[in-house]
């Protein structure tokens, strides 16, 4: 795995650049997830950013709740709510809160400490 990145950084990135650097970040968090998790997915981190492209932010909700149970189980936790909980905030439109939460934990596989 990469370097822990900051999740304040990241936002910030992601709003300067008017959503270009979320695009990026999302591809990190694919690959970073699957390596955590130990899972291949059917998917690379660049056809996750194809097929959200395609379907207009549909598919993107999906992946969402996928990296929710991924890191579940990575963390030992098969029956959690992280899937649910990305999976809503998706929904409503705060893709880039469900994408800080998944930094923040990933970082935490990394550091052993807390990603804020």
């Amino acid at each position: 795995m990469k370097q822990p990145r900051s999740v304040g950084m990241c936002i910030v990135l992601s709003l300067i650049t008017c959503g270009i650097y979320a695009i990026y970040w999302m591809y990190c968090i694919h690959n970073d997830v699957q390596e955590v998790s130990g899972v291949p997915l059917g998917t690379s981190g660049g056809m996750v950013i194809v097929l959200d492209i395609i379907t207009c932010g549909i598919y993107g909700v999906y992946w969402n709740y996928k990296m929710g149970q991924l890191l579940d189980n990575a963390k030992g936790v098969p029956n959690g709510n992280s899937a649910i909980l990305y999976l809503v905030l998706a929904l409503f439109g705060f893709g880039i809160v469900s994408m800080a939460i998944m930094q923040s934990e990933l970082n935490h596989f990394e550091t052993g400490v807390d990603g804020l």
